[in-house]
């Protein structure tokens, strides 16, 4: 029972099945937020959705028996924990109360169904564990971004609040503002209104007080350096951190597999023994029984 559970699981046909039948999931709460046409079609999707449900179960349990007589170590993977926690709030769903404050939250769960696409395949999973991998190094990364914000929005404040007081009256309104420079978003007219002044470019219907002067050179220097540091350079320590962490995930999943490899061919060799061990004493024995005879 638990070699076939094991075999069944791991087979690439299941998991294809798998990965298929999580993509329905996710068109199926797709069309559940048009109303009219859920609506309609309830009976349907209602169906559906416990055919879908019931296919996870039958995942999660074909798993927990393919663990043999150690269950729980279903469990040691944070990916078949996370599995697990969704098919179980789902589970859970028809069970509460129609009136339950909380069964709001519990129907929204389906939704992360989806998210179960990560753990079917291999490659999503390295991405994420990637991700989460590198969060350490990002505080770094995102230290340094605020330190950079913090530096040219106090800068920005003392230079062009009179003239732009819409996106530099204070400090938190210019560290907005030069978030909205690093997005590239309209950036150049944040500059513009500052390199030909507010009376010339970017305040026609705008009634505030403010006095303009232009700055040419100045507002083009900081603006293009705050552009190139906050947005070339962090990106790319961003994307260094990421490749760094997929790099260890990669190296730690190919450790993993040859160690698995290894420990296959390990217990192979002392099956082969055994076996070697076992057609000897059948030799010895039926070389005895010849010798009784």
């Amino acid at each position: 029972m638990v070699s076939l559970c094991k075999k069944i699981t791991e087979h690439a046909v299941f998991k294809r099945f798998i990965i298929g039948v999580i993509i329905v999931a996710g068109i199926h709460v797709g069309v559940e937020t048009y109303k009219d046409f859920a609506n309609r079609h309830r009976t349907v999707l209602d169906a559906l959705d416990s055919c879908i449900l019931f296919i996870f179960t039958t995942e999660i349990i074909l798993k927990v028996i393919a663990c043999g007589n150690r269950p729980f170590r279903f469990f040691r993977d944070p990916w078949n924990l996370f599995d697990f926690t969704i098919v179980a709030a789902c589970l859970l769903e028809p069970i509460i109360p129609g009136n339950a404050a909380f069964l709001p939250a519990l129907r929204l769960v389906r939704i992360l169904r989806v998210l179960r696409i990560i753990t079917a395949i291999p490659d999503l999973r390295l991405i994420v564990g990637a991700l989460l991998r590198s969060i350490p190094s990002m505080f770094y990364v995102c230290l340094l971004l605020t330190l950079l914000f913090y530096i040219y929005g106090t800068m920005a404040v003392f230079l062009y609040s009179e003239n732009d007081p819409v996106h530099f009256k204070d400090l938190q309104t210019s560290m907005l503002s030069l978030f909205r420079v690093a997005t590239l978003e309209d950036w150049t007219d944040i500059m513009y209104i500052n390199m030909y002044g507010s009376d010339n470019y970017g305040y026609d219907g705008i009634n505030v007080a403010r006095t303009s002067s232009p700055s040419p050179l100045g507002a083009a220097i900081f603006f293009s350096s705050f552009v190139f540091i906050g947005t070339m350079v962090v990106l790319n320590l961003v994307i260094g951190v990421i490749m760094n962490s997929m790099d260890e995930m990669r190296k730690e999943l190919q450790a993993e597999l040859e160690s698995r490899s290894r420990d296959e061919s390990d217990a192979e060799r002392e099956l082969q023994e055994i076996n070697q061990q076992l057609e000897a004493i059948k030799k010895n024995l039926a070389s005895l029984s010849q010798r009784i005879n």
